[in-house]
């Protein structure tokens, strides 16, 4: 469950973190009670956001929704806008996080090396600022990790995670994750997104979010989990070799 204490703006009513719509009002300080991670420290806490409108002009509401980590005490400063008028024609301005600039929630783990890791702090950059761009990097990343890590080399995208779904050898968790990239990305409706991964193409609603999650989880398979089953390893070959026994293969 969760509580939302809306921002009112006078002809739009959006959650300045969520973008819960409500009945128009005036404005009032907002807390919307949902887990984020602090960009500074990326601790997971709760946001309580607080609005302030700045300006109106051309029609267009600026908010700044302001917030300090209960752990780093640092600031988050959020910024958004909104086209006022009938609710049919409402329409908003993306969140963009003004402090700190080019923040990246989702740190990469030690083991994951580059490229892999660059394009995906890449991908976390620009993600408020160009969904777009964003989701290119991301699908040109997924190729990537596909081609060096699985092996797998086909005509597109689009055969290539059928191939590696197919092999059955990643979990059941990440060939739905990775099907997923297909049907939100709607590979049938742009095909472009499949010849040409990193062909920048518009995107739709969730999808650059869910390009980010999936190479997480190929992440934690391909370079996380081996590491740590490496280093267990290595511990336990110490401890025979030290009681004159033979090390594991």
């Amino acid at each position: 469950m969760r509580l939302f204490l809306i921002t009112f703006v006078e002809g739009m009513s959006n959650c300045g973190v969520c973008a819960t719509r409500a009945a128009p009002s005036h404005i009032v300080p907002v807390i919307c009670l949902r887990p984020m991670k602090c960009p500074h420290c990326n601790t997971g806490i709760h946001s309580g956001f607080q609005a302030i409108q700045m300006i109106t002009a051309a029609g267009l509401v600026w908010c700044v929704h302001f917030q300090g980590c209960p752990e780093c005490k640092n600031a988050i400063i959020r910024l958004s806008g909104a086209y006022a008028g009938p609710p049919a024609t409402v329409r908003g301005i993306p969140i963009y996080t003004a402090y700190p600039p080019h923040a990246c929630p989702r740190p990469v783990p030690d083991e994951v090396p580059d490229p892999y890791k660059q394009d995906f702090n890449e991908s976390c950059a620009v993600l408020s600022i160009s969904p777009k761009a964003s989701a290119a990097l991301s699908r040109r990343n997924l190729q990537a990790i596909i081609h060096d890590k699985a092996g797998i080399k086909g005509r597109d995208l689009n055969a290539e995670i059928q191939t590696l779904i197919d092999s059955g050898t990643v979990p059941s968790f990440i060939s739905e994750g990775l099907h997923a990239v297909r049907v939100i990305g709607n590979f049938g409706a742009h095909p472009i997104k499949s010849t040409s991964s990193g062909e920048i193409v518009d995107v739709e609603d969730g999808e650059a979010e869910w390009n980010l999650d999936v190479l997480e989880s190929l992440f934690d398979f391909y370079f996380v989990q081996p590491a740590i089953a490496a280093k267990r390893k290595a511990e336990i070959n110490k401890k025979l070799t030290e009681a004159g026994k033979p090390p594991l293969p």
